[in-house]
C-alpha cells in the first residue's frame, strides 16, 4: 500500500549550500537521508514531496553547518501481510518468478503459482503447467496475495513473498477465463 506520510525532523545544511535558496538546499539534504530508505515502520521510502523548512537556523559550536527544523512529507510503499496488490513477471527462474509490485519484486515460488506440475524451459524463460498448459513468462500480469514481509534495516530491498494459489489470485487472463467460465448460461448468450 502506498502512503503520504508527514514527519519532522532537524536537518544540517552545510556551508557549501549556503549559496541556494533554503527549500532547496533543504529538499537535496532530506533526499539524501530518506530517498531509498526500507524501515520497518516507514516500509519502503520512494521520495520526498514536499517541504516545509524554518528559516531560522542553529549554529552549533564546532560545526559551520546551520540546523533547521522541517516538516516534510515523503511517498512510502508498505507491504502488509493478507493484502492483495497486482504486479507485473519481470523475471522467469525455475524455482519461480519476480513480481514488481510498487516500488520493490516480490518472490511467487513455483509451489504459490498453481496446481499442477510445473516445468521450467530455460531458452524461452518460461513456466509450463504439465496438464493446464497454462505459460508464465515475462511480462505477464499476476494478482497475489502477500504472505511474506521482512525490512531488513538501511537500505537493502528486504523480502516479499506473495501467493497465487487461492481463488481470484493467478494470472488475469487466467481469473478472466475462469469467471467466463462460471457465469450462468443466461448471461453468457446476452453477452453474445
Amino acid at each position: 500500500m502506498f502512503n503520504k506520510i508527514t514527519m519532522k525532523d532537524t536537518i544540517r545544511i552545510d556551508p557549501i549550500r549556503f549559496g541556494q535558496p533554503l527549500e532547496d538546499a533543504a529538499f537535496e539534504e532530506l533526499r539524501a537521508k530518506y530517498e531509498g530508505l526500507v524501515d520497518e515502520k516507514l516500509g519502503y521510502v520512494i521520495s520526498v514531496i514536499d517541504l516545509t523548512v524554518n528559516p531560522v537556523g542553529r549554529i552549533l559550536p564546532g560545526d559551520g553547518g546551520t540546523h533547521h527544523s522541517v516538516t516534510f512529507s515523503i511517498l512510502t510503499f508498505y507491504p502488509e501481510l493478507q493484502e492483495v496488490v497486482e504486479g507485473e513477471v519481470v523475471e522467469v527462474a525455475d524455482f519461480g518468478t519476480f513480481l514488481r509490485i510498487g516500488p520493490v519484486d516480490a518472490l511467487l515460488h513455483v509451489s504459490q503459482l498453481m496446481d499442477d506440475f510445473i516445468s521450467y524451459d530455460e531458452k524461452q524463460g518460461v513456466l509450463l503447467g504439465r496438464e493446464s498448459g497454462r505459460t508464465i513468462q515475462r511480462g505477464d500480469l499476476f494478482r497475489v496475495r502477500i504472505v511474506a514481509v521482512s525490512f531488513p534495516r538501511g537500505r537493502s530491498s528486504g523480502k516479499i513473498g506473495v501467493t497465487a494459489r487461492q481463488p481470484f489470485l493467478g494470472k488475469l487472463d487466467w481469473i478472466e477465463e475462469e469467471n467466463k467460465a462460471n457465469q450462468p448460461q443466461e448471461e453468457k448468450e446476452e453477452e453474445v
